[in-house]
This record gives structure tokens, sequence and C-alpha cells, in this order.
């Protein structure tokens, strides 16, 4: 049986870089285990944190040691080159020891597991849709709406999904002359109040986030998440559980049982989600039986109104003195190693890590067909 080969793209130019690595590793061994190793080939392909694209060796070498290589001036070839060279019928190049070769066959199927700006907001997915090629996960389309927190928001609204309330803020409202800013922070206290949150609506992993109590503390948070993003969002807070469901499938997706995130900090930040310790996961999580319905119900709508493919985690609040389930985000391309939530959801539901992978390469397969 001719193998598939699968074409795993990593790395990139996010503060995500590391989870990305961690991500391509844990999947790279899935693609070896049981059934897996005699049906699909594996081909790393590696973009450094300057954005520089690399294959053959070099690629590999990421993959096996889980470091990041240093900036450097190392040969590269450019990505469009790269990846043209790639789904080729055949390849040629004798060496492929050689940085930015590849070794003889096509790629059958992409898998780029790149978290953040520049991997999961739609630039790479439309990059491989332009050359008409499968790929895991979401389109331009999904991806693209799944990154920025204000147009997801939007959507979500459209189609019914409750949640916190929001402004909608642009760099040049914090950035503008002294009679604007005192009026923007006048509107943001009167329509949501203290606390808060500021947020940068195009960043993952809680990077640049501040929960606000004062108005000092409001006009430091936005400046500040005006240096990572020129569109920010501002959240009401709210007293709540924080609850995580996964999406899998295509046109007819299915949702894992439901998680709980459990932290004894003030919020879910940075310092909490990746330092050993600081955070626990309970899953499935205890919740009522109806509001566990309600959460997987919600995290289909939310994967189907995005028009999301392949997988997703949706996170929500539940409000337990009120009943209430309201949608927080959705993340089209959330951490993949053993550990991380989205694999450890459906493990939970009865897919083990290996078949998960399998599943999500077969649903590329199916959706570009």
């Amino acid at each position: 049986m001719t193998k598939v080969r699968v074409g795993l793209l990593f790395g990139g130019c996010s503060g995500e870089h590391e989870v990305s690595i961690s991500s391509a590793r844990a999947i790279a061994q899935a693609l070896s285990l049981g059934e897996n190793s005699s049906k699909y080939e594996l081909q790393p392909f590696y973009i450094q944190k300057d954005g520089q694209w690399q294959a053959g060796n070099l690629a590999q070498q990421v993959l096996s040691s889980g470091q990041a290589l240093q900036l450097s001036e190392e040969a590269s070839a450019a990505p469009l080159a790269i990846l043209t060279q790639a789904t080729a019928l055949t390849q040629t190049d004798p060496d492929p020891e050689t940085s930015g070769t590849l070794d003889s066959g096509k790629i059958d199927v992409w898998f780029p597991i790149l978290h953040g700006p520049n991997g999961e907001d739609g630039t790479v997915q439309g990059l491989l849709k332009l050359l008409q090629v499968p790929f895991v996960g979401s389109g331009v389309l999904g991806a693209a709406v799944g990154m920025d927190k204000i147009a997801m928001k939007m959507l979500f609204a459209q189609g019914g999904l409750p949640q916190v309330r929001y402004v909608a803020v642009n760099r040049s409202q914090i950035y503008s002359n002294p009679c604007i800013f005192p009026k923007l922070c006048d509107d943001i206290e009167a329509k949501l109040g203290y606390p808060c949150f500021v947020k940068p609506a195009n960043l993952g992993s809680s990077v640049g986030i501040s929960k606000v109590r004062t108005r000092q503390e409001l006009e430091a948070a936005l400046d500040s998440a005006a240096s990572y993003d020129r569109r920010i969002i501002v959240e009401a807070g709210v007293t709540a559980r924080e609850v995580e469901c996964a999406v899998l499938g295509n046109e007819t997706p299915k949702a894992s049982v439901v998680g709980e995130i459990t932290f004894t900090s003030d919020f879910y930040d940075y310092e909490t989600k990746y330092t050993e310790g600081l955070a626990g996961l309970e899953i499935p999580a205890k919740l009522p039986p109806e509001v566990t319905t309600k959460i997987q119900e919600m995290a289909i709508a939310a994967f189907q109104v995005l028009d999301c493919a392949g997988l997703a985690r949706v996170d929500f609040f539940y409000v337990e003195s009120t009943g209430e389930v309201l949608i927080n985000e959705i993340n089209t391309m959330p951490g993949f190693t053993a550990t991380s939530m989205y694999p450890q959801l459906w493990a939970a539901t009865g897919i083990p890590f290996a078949e998960l992978v399998d599943r999500l390469v077969q649903l590329a397969l199916e959706r570009h067909s």
C-alpha cells in the first residue's frame, strides 16, 4: 500500500513558536505509532522565527531536538518555492541533507500545526488553498475570523450565541489627541464597568491581556494592548467557571466531553497557562447534564457559524449562580501536545491521540476531494 505523505508545517513567526514545535513533535510521534506507521510518511517543514522556511535536514533537526534554530543566515528557499516543489509530481534533488531540499515524492496532505498570527490566521491557509492542496484544519475564513476576536464576536452575535458585553477599540483611538482618549475610557466604563479585561484582538496564549479595576489600570492596559495589535477588545468581567469543548469534523462535526480549567491566580494569564502547577484540567467537568449538553451544542454552532473544518477548541464561561453559558472564543488550531486540552478531551471521549491525528488527516483529504 502506498503511504500518504504528510507535510508537517511548524514553527512560525508568532510568540507561540515553541508551542508549535512541541505540537509538531507529538503529531510526528503519533504518525509513527501502530497502524499510522504503515499509512503515513512524514516530511517536516520548519518556519524559523524570522520567517525563513527550512526543509530537509534542518527541519528534521528541529523536530528531533525540540529546539528552535537560532536566527542565522542559513540558506533558505522562498516559501512558495518550497511548497511548489513539495507539491510537484516528482522530486529529483539527489541531496536531501541540503537545507531547503526534499526527499523524492510529493506531499499528499499538509498539517500546518502553527499557532497564532502568521500561522492559524488564514495566511498560510490561503497559501495552501492557492496551491489547491489538502490541509488539516479550517480554511481562510474560519482561520482568519477565529484569530480576530472582534470579528469572531460579531459572528457569534449574528449566530445568536450569548457572550459577555464588550467594546471594540482601534489603536488610533488610544494614540489619539488628549480629548478623544478620555472619552474612550469614559465609554468603556459606562458600558462595561470594572473589573474588565483588555486584550489584543489577534494574539493567542493570553499574550498582552490585562485585568483592570481602575481608570489608571484601564489606561495603562489599553496602551499595552495597542503595542501588540492595532485592534483591541475590552470585555466585561464575569464571575464564572472556565470550561472548554473540542470539536472534530467537517460538515457534520461532533463535540467532545467538556473539560474545566482550574487555577488559583487572579485570571488565566500567560504565566498561569504555561507555568507547571499553576493550572489544572478537570476532564470531564463536573457540570449538570443539561449544562454539558448546552455547551456541546453551542460549540458545534460556533464551529459552523465560522465555517470551521477539521478541529477547533471552543471556550466558555459557565456562570453557576445563574446557569448561564457564555461563549468566550474559538481556537481553530489549539495546542496539540499529549497534555494539551484538545487531545485530552478527545481521549476522554474515546479517541486516543494517534487515532485523533489519523482522523484529522483523513478529514483534510475528505474535504479536499
